[in-house]
């Protein structure tokens, strides 16, 4: 991955690619307040901070 790609803020689309969930869950977390900090753009679209996604993760790591 190029820094330029690294630093580009990930789609909704993009996100739930990667955890492979769908669209509706993902807003479903949202409303309860389980997905991390999305920016959100002047059309309204969502986009989240690669930096706030691997955060996000992070937290959610299982101490085995």
């Amino acid at each position: 991955m190029t820094t330029a790609a690294a630093s580009k803020p990930l789609t909704v689309s993009e996100f739930c690619t990667e955890l492979g969930i769908s669209r509706s869950t993902f807003y479903d977390w949202r409303a309860k307040r389980r997905a991390p900090k999305c920016i959100t753009l002047p059309n309204g679209s969502l986009r989240i901070r690669r930096t706030e996604f691997e955060r996000w993760l992070s937290s959610r790591e299982d101490a085995a």
